[in-house]
């Protein structure tokens, strides 16, 4: 507990499994924490639920688009003075078919959103960290970021994207002392994950979470806790000396 005491942390996609679970441990651990999502009924309901363990505001915006990410940005500084932590979590999946068959309007969308969005976020709150002399991102990536997977291109695409834009960010950041890191889950018990799996395998959804488990040797899904934990660790002071770095969270899925 406290590992983040007096901190202020904003959490895109933060209504989600992963970025609500996330907010909740922050908060616990002494942040003040800003969410940021597209649906403002969503939001509404996260800051209500979230409320009792600690200051949580939200914040609606699309992160595809520039003048709301700078909404963002300018509200949570506006209302906690200062951004120490920026979890660069929303995403989408996307649909499952092979490439001839994918739209062009669905590419560019997932690249919307899980791309620009992270660029966006980036060129808006790194000069706040850089004006503090502080500060850790975490970008969200995937197992699918570093490796490929049929069915899937622009979201595999999108997460290898993610790659090379937080090893470029960690080395223009860390003159001013902030760090840029990115996190690559395997598949997480969330609602992303129950829409791929129906796209694997129509009607038999069950089905393809078990055949997809079998290729992670711990024989399970992560939880939305597991990556949170680590992304705790990113955020904290306890990774002082981390940058540029791409951490696995995939029951050793990727070690081969």
């Amino acid at each position: 507990m406290g590992r983040l005491n007096d901190k202020v942390v904003v959490i895109t996609g933060g209504t989600g499994g992963i970025g609500k679970v996330t907010a909740e441990l922050f908060l616990n651990e002494g942040a003040s924490v800003v969410v940021v999502d597209l649906d403002q009924s969503a939001i509404d309901k996260t800051v209500s639920e979230l409320a009792v363990h600690g200051p949580v505001t939200g914040v609606k915006a699309d992160v595809s688009k520039e003048d709301e990410v700078a909404a963002y940005v300018k509200a949570a500084v506006d209302t906690y003075g200062r951004i120490d932590v920026f979890f660069n979590n929303a995403g989408i999946e996307g649909k499952v078919a092979p490439i001839p068959e994918q739209a062009i309007e669905d590419f560019d969308k997932v690249f919307g959103v899980n791309v620009r969005g992270v660029f966006l976020g980036l060129k808006h709150v790194l000069p706040v960290m850089y004006q503090q002399k502080s500060g850790s991102v975490i970008n969200m990536s995937s197992v699918a970021g570093l490796t490929g997977s049929a069915g899937v291109a622009p979201y595999v695409g999108s997460k290898h994207a993610v790659v090379g834009i937080t090893k470029s960010a960690a080395l223009e950041a860390g003159p001013n002392n902030v760090r840029v890191n990115s996190v690559h889950p395997s598949p997480v018990n969330t609602r992303m994950m129950r829409s791929l799996e129906e796209g694997f395998n129509p009607g038999h959804g069950t089905e393809a979470k078990a055949a997809l488990e079998q290729g992670i040797p711990l024989g399970r899904y992560a939880e939305s806790i597991d990556i949170a934990n680590c992304v705790l660790f990113l955020a904290s002071d306890d990774s002082s000396f981390v940058s540029g770095s791409m951490y696995r969270i995939d029951g050793g899925m990727c070690a081969d």
